[in-house]
Order: C-alpha cells, then structure tokens, then sequence
C-alpha cells in the first residue's frame, strides 16, 4: 500500500498541510480503492463515514432534478478530494458520484480527519479555504446558467474541459462524455446539445468522431462563451 507520506497527489489538495505524523496515522487507518467507469461511488442520500483523495480518474458529480433528469454539477479528476463536506457538515450527501474513467482513489476515514482539523490549525484553514472555492465554483455555475445561452454554456464548457482534463494524443479531449451528459452539462435538451455540436462542427470550431471532440478554433469558441 502506497504510503501517504510519498505521495504526491496530496500536493494538490489539503493533505499538504498535514504534519508527518498525521499522514503516518492517515496512511495506517486509510482504505485504497478502486472503481470501474460507471461505478456509482456514492449516491445523493448516502451517510459517508470518510472522505475519498482521488487518485486516478475521472467522475462527475450529478443530482436529479424534479423531472428526474440528471444535471451534472461538476467534474472531479485525480488530486480532488470527495466527500469532505458531507463529513464536515454531518449530513447525507446531496450529489451522486460516478466514475467517467476508471478510479484508484484512498477512503481516509472520517475520525482521521476531524481529529486533523481540531489539532491542525493550516489543515483546518485550508479546508475551509476549498469549501469557499467550491461556494464559488457553484455561484459562478449557477450565474453562467442563468445569464448564458446555450450556445455560449456550450462553449464555455469545451473549453473547460480542456483546460481541466487536456487533450489525448490525437488531439481531442481526454474525457469522453456522451450526447446526454453534454446536455446535462449546458443543461439543455440532447437533441438542443446534438444540433448545436453540428453547428460548432460546419462552423470549424470544433471536430467529432463519436463521442471524441477535437477544439479547432479556441479563440471563437472563447468569443462565444463571452457573448461577442
């Protein structure tokens, strides 16, 4: 089993600002898991009794709205840590989280993390400072949905998610999302997210082969997500 303390995945979230010790008990109490695409982690209503560093991997982070159609919130990669509010909060959580690529990610228990934050004033403060960040995150999400159009969500989200998740060796975005989850995305009808995909396509902003999208024009779809 990997040990906490070599690990540099937790550069990119709070676990940076743990002391020695506190990663050495992390290490010893911690679970590694792994978790196929399409693996539900957990879902919204679940009680956590830890949180999850991602690792490797991909997920999205969904709730159902009252017509029960999925509206994906965001997007979580290797690095991110899951759960942490739910665990802070003491409440079920309130998204469920599926895996878009296959996962290893550790289940740090949650009594290794509250005894953290009561005895680790930086750890404490730093994850206050990612509860904030994602506040801020899901304001900006909630003021883009409501001021945007559809055309310039959609452009805005393509180039998120290459910023976010990079591009494969061929050039087109690394994360595979379908027609559905797209519109989920923008939140739009698929047929909506299908004919403006075409539209990006004759227009030369963008190429498709599937599911797999390839950004031509960065500098048009930029333009469009702002409204020019």
């Amino acid at each position: 089993m990997s040990k906490c303390q070599q690990c540099i995945i937790r550069e990119f979230n709070s676990l940076k600002s743990l002391s020695a010790d506190e990663l050495k008990s992390m290490s010893e109490q911690k679970d590694v898991l792994t978790f196929k695409k399409g693996d539900i982690i957990f879902e919204e209503g679940n009680t956590l009794n830890g949180v999850y560093c991602m690792k490797e991997g991909i997920c999205k982070l969904s709730k159902l709205n009252a017509n029960g159609k999925e509206q994906i919130v965001r997007f979580i990669k290797g690095g991110d840590m899951l759960g942490y509010r739910s665990v802070l909060s003491e409440e079920p959580v309130s998204l469920t989280v599926t895996a878009l690529k296959d996962i290893k990610a550790c289940f740090i228990p949650k009594k290794e993390i509250l005894d953290a934050i009561k005895e680790n004033p930086k750890f404490s403060l730093d994850m206050m400072k990612t509860v904030c960040s994602d506040l801020r995150d899901a304001n900006m999400s909630l003021s883009n949905m409501a001021q945007k159009s559809v055309k310039e969500r959609l452009a805005d989200t393509l180039i998120f998610l290459k910023e976010t998740f990079g591009e494969d060796e061929d050039g087109y975005l690394s994360i595979l999302l379908t027609r559905e989850e797209i519109s989920s995305v923008i939140g739009t009808a698929t047929e909506s997210a299908i004919r403006l995909l075409s539209e990006f396509k004759k227009k030369g902003f963008i190429a498709l082969e599937g599911k797999r999208v390839k950004i031509l024009d960065e500098v048009e779809l930029l333009k469009l997500s702002q409204g020019f």
